[in-house]
């Protein structure tokens, strides 16, 4: 991030609305300059590991960090399971709920080794585009298990049909190139049914790749939103009981009391802006609430099969491809 003070253009929250700046026109009049954006566009990376990435974006238009949103979740391709055929299915689960409960099962394999079924394919599939996994289960009562019994686990086996179940089938040479711990599901513990003796599952699954705006099945993350950064200013100390009063009316962490009982903003970026404050006559004239109208906090949760940083850099290069052929159609008018 560059060290330069900006100017934030600010929204404020009154108890009853939002109000503009009156020294901010927002974006009605401004006319866009390539060298401009530039300049103003800003990246800060807050948290990344496996399950999550935090960022800011931070002197982007809303039409922009909007995309990027929607593209994240309904352009990013994945690998889910598309057909199930049942062969056998004498669970008290319907076929058709069973099968949508499959279908939602998080896939472990990487979608870029993979390429779309076109409809030339054959229903069959092949190793560049398909992947297989059978389910076989039978529920039995054990031999050894007495009538004193009352937990299921030591009465019934294969009881209870989780994701670790799935057995999977590689075509061609599909075996050669993966591991059956790269394709099968990312956890092996989701629970698909429970079954009592003489209950019996028998499918056989075909996971294909496929886009989050066909199917939420295909949406590679759990959750990707934003919000804008919240800005909190004090008019006037507050001590003693308002401090507390006044720190209870935030997100944890948000306003912090020092050693004199004096209220002061701890950290304004976690504040949910639910505007409690303005319930108390004696606080509504404390603070000042605010939101840097330019300046968006990224939250990407993934579902596993790729990390949320680079979920975000094809969410990139779709909007790349996309900017491109629109390019080439005026180009060529």
């Amino acid at each position: 991030m560059s060290s330069t003070k900006r100017k934030e253009p600010l929204l404020y929250m009154e108890e009853h609305r939002v109000k503009e700046d009156p020294q901010d026109y927002g974006l009605a009049d401004d006319v866009f300059n390539m060298e401009v954006f530039k300049k103003k566009l800003q990246v800060a990376i807050i948290r990344n590991d496996e399950d999550g990435l935090e960022f800011d974006m931070i002197g982007v238009y809303p039409a922009i960090a909007n995309a990027f949103r929607r593209l994240m979740l309904s352009e990013v391709p994945s690998m889910a399971i598309e057909k199930v055929y049942i062969y056998n299915n004498t669970s008290i689960i319907q076929d058709e709920v069973l099968a949508h409960r499959m279908g939602l099962l998080p896939l472990k394999a990487d979608p870029r080794l993979f390429a779309y079924r076109t409809e030339e394919s054959s229903e069959a599939g092949t190793e560049q585009d398909t992947l297989e996994y059978e389910l076989k289960v039978k529920c039995t009562r054990r031999k050894d298990a007495s009538k004193d019994q009352s937990n299921f686990d030591d009465i019934y086996k294969n009881h209870k049909v989780y994701s670790g179940h799935l057995k999977w089938l590689p075509k061609g040479k599909q075996a050669q190139i993966y591991s059956e711990s790269m394709v099968n599901c990312i956890h092996e513990d989701i629970l698909i049914a429970q079954l009592r003796p003489g209950h019996e599952l028998d499918l056989r699954l075909v996971a294909v790749k496929g886009l989050g705006k066909d199917h939420a099945k295909f949406s590679p993350v759990a959750t990707a939103y934003y919000r804008l950064l919240p800005q909190i200013k004090l008019n006037r100390e507050v001590t003693g009981k308002d401090a507390y009063l006044l720190q209870s009316c935030f997100s944890p962490g948000v306003i912090g009391i020092d050693e004199n009982e004096c209220a002061y903003v701890k950290d304004a970026r976690y504040d949910s802006c639910s505007r409690n404050v303005y319930r108390y006559p004696q606080l509504e004239d404390s603070v000042t609430l605010g939101r840097v109208r330019d300046h968006y906090i990224f939250t990407v949760e993934s579902v596993g099969s790729l990390k949320p940083d680079v979920i975000f850099l094809e969410a990139v290069k779709v909007l790349k491809k996309k900017c491109r052929a629109f390019i080439d159609e005026i180009e060529a008018e």
